[in-house]
This record gives structure tokens, C-alpha cells and sequence, in this order.
């Protein structure tokens, strides 16, 4: 059964794969993109990053894209640098007016790119997520620990989105190179792209999901532990990110206002003659204000970096919707117009 069209309106796609110790599927890997957009009506390319994999991935990546053309290109990183930066990497290498992102385990497929990239274009979105509905993973490693994540990463950030997890997504290049990945912010992409976007403008659909048939997994329990930690660095940016004085402010207004309570409480009870030298209270609120203090002088220093950098930089703390910058030609492959733009 040939697989159903979508509007596609003019643009420039690139597919972003981030690929660690995945020899085997390599080459299954861009074969499965390139029969999936080989009748693809606009211009598209393929960024494979090896994300330092030790296992001849890289020499398998290299032999296929020789055998395809250049509009498969390998990026290859000295060292795992994990998951978010080689995605980094791909982002930054990529040209398109669409980028999407997948991961290269032959779990995603390619085959929904058309329907994430036509409805992103066609309803005027930022951001179209896929939504693995019929996952196929093993519970205990894989489910179990993507349904704590995605119930955290809601709570936190606010966003409905029923599986945060999905590496297969389609976003406007021009919107996501308004943000920039660190750590293991790709599990937080929707969180960080709302930073320069509206919610509004963000969308769910739902998507195939396959089995790990070859290689190992390089997920299990112990990813939700480093979502907590990345949950709290990532509330901090959202909230505060501009106004760290608020952050910093806020709790130091707090500690010196109730150490300040306790030592008004204890100088009057010293007035009426009771001695409050040896009460742990007296200690309590002493401590309270001067760490109240710390924090105050620590959002004082926080504001004079942040507003130093903005300054320096040129680094804005507002985003404007703006077109792509074009660049060379070479290296397209399909059939529409290289002159084709969102």
C-alpha cells in the first residue's frame, strides 16, 4: 500500500540523525531516509552525526553517503560528547528552512517526516512533536522511566504534550536556532523552544514506533535521575533566566526577613530580662540574615552578569520572527526549485 501525500508547501528540509554505537543499523539507518523522501517534492538533505562511536559506525556512515551523494552528510564529533550536542551539531550543520530531528536506532520512521513537516507548514505551527502512541519498548527500562520524565517535564513546565521523549520532531530552522542545547536539554526541546515561541504555536502527532531490532539501547532507569537535576536548571532558565536577581532576591528577602523576626523576638524577651545568650534561636536568626545577605549580594552579582553579557554579546532577551539566512546551493537532492523558501 503506497503511503498517503501531504501538502507540502515551498521549503528546504534537513533531517537531523544523531547516531552513537549504532554499526549495524548505520547503513539501514540512511537507506530507510532515503527510500522514505526518495519522491520528496522539495530540496532535502541528511545530517548523520557520530557521536565519537567506537564501533566502526563513522566508516559505515562514510561508505553509504559515498554511494548516495552529497546530500548525505556525516558530521563526526573526537569524543561522545552525548545525545544533545551531537544533535547540536546537526542543528548547526544543517541549511534547512524545516529541520527534523530522529533518533538513529531505526525506532522512528521515516516515513512520518512528510506528515510532521506538511502539517508544521500548513497550520502555520513552530514545532510538530511526534507521539509514539503505540510504543514498542520494554516497560520496565524504557516506558517506566519516560512516563515519570514526561509527568515531571509537565509539571514543570506547563506543557500538555503526552510524550516529551520522542526524538522525531519538526521544527522551523529559524525558530530553533534561537536555542541553544546543552546537557541533556534535548529531552526538554518543547520547554526551551517556548522561550522564543508561543505553546500555542506547538503540536502533537502521533507516529509509527518500531522496535530495537539491532544494537543496545543507551537509555534506562538511571535517565530519570538526571531529568530531576536538568528539571531544576531548566525551571531556573525559564523563570528566571533574564531576572536572576529575582531568583536570588527572592530567597534572600525570605532568610532575613525571618532571621530578622527571630532576633526582634529575642531583643524583646532580652528587655523584659530573660537571658536568650544560649537559645539555638539566637544562632538561628543570626545565620538566617547573614545567609539572607549572601543571597541579596548574590542576585546583585547575577544581574550585573546577565546585563553584562546582553550588552557584550549582543545576545537579546526578546525573539523576532525573522527569515532564514540562505546559503550555497550544493548538496540538495529532489525535485523542487532551490530557490524554494518557507
Amino acid at each position: 500500500m503506497s503511503e498517503p501525500t501531504f501538502p507540502l508547501p515551498p521549503h528546504r528540509l534537513s533531517v537531523v540523525v544523531p547516531m552513537y554505537n549504532e554499526k549495524d543499523n548505520a547503513k539501514l539507518q540512511i537507506d530507510a531516509v532515503q527510500d522514505a523522501l526518495q519522491d520528496y517534492p522539495q530540496p532535502w538533505e541528511l545530517i548523520v552525526v557520530d557521536d565519537g562511536s567506537t564501533d566502526g559506525t563513522p566508516r559505515a556512515l562514510r561508505q553509504r553517503a559515498a554511494e548516495l551523494g552529497d546530500h548525505i552528510h556525516v558530521v563526526e564529533l573526537r569524543r561522545n560528547f552525548r545525545q544533545t550536542a551531537a544533535m547540536q551539531a546537526g542543528i548547526d550543520t544543517a541549511r534547512g528552512d524545516v529541520i527534523v530531528t530522529m533518533d538513529g536506532d531505526l525506532q522512528n520512521d521515516p516515513r512520518d517526516i512528510p506528515k510532521l513537516v506538511s502539517r508544521l507548514l500548513t497550520e502555520d505551527l513552530d514545532m510538530v512533536a511526534g507521539w509514539r502512541q503505540k510504543r514498542q519498548d520494554g516497560f520496565l527500562l524504557r516506558k517506566l522511566p519516560s512516563m515519570i520524565a514526561n509527568r515531571l517535564i509537565r509539571k514543570v513546565s506547563g506543557l500538555e504534550f503526552k510524550d516529551l521523549g520522542c526524538s522525531l520532531k519538526a521544527f522551523r530552522g529559524d525558530v530553533l536556532r534561537q536555542v541553544r542545547l546543552y546537557g541533556e536539554m534535548h529531552r526538554f526541546i518543547p520547554a526551551w523552544l517556548a522561550t522564543v515561541t508561543s505553546p500555542g504555536r506547538m503540536a502533537e502527532e502521533p507516529v509509527r514506533h518500531h522496535a530495537r531490532v539491532m544494537g543496545e539501547s543507551k537509555y534506562g532507569i538511571s535517565r530519570t535521575f538526571r531529568v530531576i537535576v536538568d528539571l531544576l536548571a531548566m525551571h531556573y532558565f525559564l523563570r528566571f533566566g533574564t531576572r536572576p536577581g529575582h531568583f536570588f532576591g527572592g530567597f534572600g528577602l525570605i532568610l532575613s526577613s525571618l532571621g530578622g523576626l527571630m532576633l526582634a523576638y529575642l531583643g524583646v524577651l532580652k528587655l523584659l530580662g530573660e537571658n536568650v545568650g544560649g537559645r539555638p534561636l539566637l544562632w538561628l536568626g543570626f545565620f538566617s540574615v547573614l545567609a539572607g545577605v549572601q543571597m541579596l549580594t548574590t542576585g546583585v552579582l547575577a544581574e550585573i552578569l546577565m546585563r553584562s553579557y546582553f550588552d557584550q554579546s549582543g545576545a537579546r532577551s526578546y525573539h523576532v520572527k525573522q527569515p532564514d539566512p540562505r546559503s550555497t546551493d550544493e548538496g540538495w537532492h529532489g525535485q523542487g526549485s532551490t530557490d524554494a523558501a518557507v
